[in-house]
């Protein structure tokens, strides 16, 4: 009996010994949620398991998505031609040297069977030819559709014998901070370069009043034009700029969004040129002395410095002080989200504005219409369309009036006077003034005829 009782305690500090050993070294820790009580403040903590690698990131495969993209992703080569720049014997004996070419390389996107290709404006400019290699090799001649110089977009087409491989149009509206994202092109040459990173930002303003999606995959030269792809493989971007001091990548760059270029590329194709539109208010840049002081830097929104006469915000009621909050289903922190947004609009169009004012939200429905204002180029006057009864007043049918001037021509008194001609050429609206003024020369004195409400007519030679 004894020897029984024995052996039971035994087996009974055998399996404690075992139970404690599995407790101790084993047994997976279990988590420990803590709660607040009225006693001592203590946090909250999660029970799921922390990786270092990041969540999600094991499963990223990118592989269709490049697949798809490379096919659809092009080399551009312009051939521009370049004539002497002034030599001695130029000058003295009107020697010309003979026009070399230069040439230079970007990548565009297919974004149609039949030949349709987006790049950027500064790919194609000033070209004499381009030629457009396919990862196929094949190469072809293109023709030039249709440019925008504002949002660095431009249209060209290539007559190839069969239906191309091209990509689909995203939605970049829908693109989140932290997605995954390839740039698909071909820096230095070299083609079908894929590389990946993420959306860093959204709404980027570079100071070209425009709205960019940054990005951390790595574009360098050649890039330009190139694709900037989700990992559906869609078309999300058009790869545009990088910003370094020595030219390369070093960390961001930036693409046209999808939206932006697909308006563009269909307005090009609709109308010939590009239809803009803007709801019509002013607002200050956030870093200037002015908003500092008024504490509009600190807004988050847009907020509504002026209202511009006939535009669709003023028919709206908006109003000096408005902050405006949203616009459709799109967030609106600063500016650029704003202009990002209505550069997908046309004229007619209507879009729902919700504002602040006063402290209470409002809604209110504003159509986009034409721009009638504008700051043209080396004067740095703004001007605006004529109205019909600005026309009766100041009896004239062509021109446009002065409705901002800047501080270095404040003392000619200029604002409130009509623009009839740069030179001898006319001006009929804003387009006019704006490429008459972007056509004045360094060099040189340039004539603007000039007309007050007295109907008196002036002319200042600008130099």
């Amino acid at each position: 009996m004894k020897r029984i009782a024995g052996l039971f305690f035994i087996a009974i500090a055998a399996g404690a010994t075992t139970l404690g050993a599995y407790k101790l070294f084993f047994e997976p820790r279990a988590t420990t949620y803590l709660t607040e009580n009225d006693s001592m403040p203590v946090f909250h903590t999660a029970g799921t398991p922390a990786y270092s690698a990041g969540a999600g990131i094991d499963e990223a495969d990118f592989t269709l998505a490049a697949e798809n993209t490379v096919n659809a992703v092009v080399h551009v080569k312009n051939v521009t031609l370049s004539r002497g720049s002034g030599s001695l014997l130029e000058f003295l004996y009107g020697y010309e040297e003979r026009a070399r070419p230069q040439v230079g390389t970007g990548s565009g996107v297919i974004i149609s069977p039949d030949g349709h290709i987006v790049t950027n404006n500064h790919v194609i400019s000033r070209a004499n030819q381009l030629t457009v290699t396919l990862n196929n090799n094949r190469t072809y001649d293109a023709t030039v559709i249709g440019t925008d110089p504002n949002t660095d977009i431009a249209l060209i087409k290539i007559e190839p014998e069969r239906p191309l491989p091209y990509l689909a149009f995203g939605d970049s509206d829908n693109v989140r901070i932290g997605e995954w994202v390839l740039a698909v092109g071909n820096p230095f040459n070299l083609t079908s370069t894929v590389t990946a990173g993420i959306v860093s930002a959204k709404a980027r303003d570079l100071g070209r009043n425009q709205s960019f999606i940054q990005t951390d995959a790595a574009v360098n030269p050649g890039n330009s034009g190139g694709a900037l792809v989700n990992t559906n493989g869609d078309l999300i971007g058009i790869n545009t700029a990088i910003t370094s001091q020595t030219g390369s990548y070093i960390g961001y760059s930036f693409a046209v969004p999808s939206n932006i270029a697909r308006k563009i590329v269909e307005d090009l194709l609709e109308y010939g040129d590009v239809q803009k539109g803007v709801i019509g208010i002013e607002s200050p840049r956030l870093n200037t002395r002015y908003a500092v002081e008024n504490g509009i830097d600190e807004i988050d929104g847009v907020f509504v410095d002026g209202v511009e006469e006939g535009s669709g915000a003023e028919e709206a009621g908006l109003e000096r002080g408005d902050i405006i909050r949203r616009v459709d289903d799109i967030r609106v922190r600063r500016m650029a989200d704003l202009t990002g947004y209505i550069s997908t609009k046309r004229p007619g169009d209507e879009v729902r504005v919700v504002l602040e004012r006063d402290g209470e939200e409002l809604a209110v429905p504003v159509e986009i219409r034409e721009r009638q204002t504008t700051v043209v180029p080396r004067m740095g006057v703004k001007v605006k369309n004529l109205t019909d009864a600005e026309k009766e007043r100041y009896g004239t049918e062509v021109g446009v009036k002065i409705v901002g001037v800047p501080e270095t021509y404040r003392r000619y008194d200029l604002e409130g006077k009509i623009i009839l001609a740069v030179d001898d050429d006319e001006i009929r609206d804003i387009e006019d003034a704006r490429n008459l003024f972007a056509k004045i020369s360094r060099y040189g004195n340039t004539s603007i005829t000039l007309l007050d409400e007295n109907g008196q007519k002036e002319r200042i030679i600008f130099q």
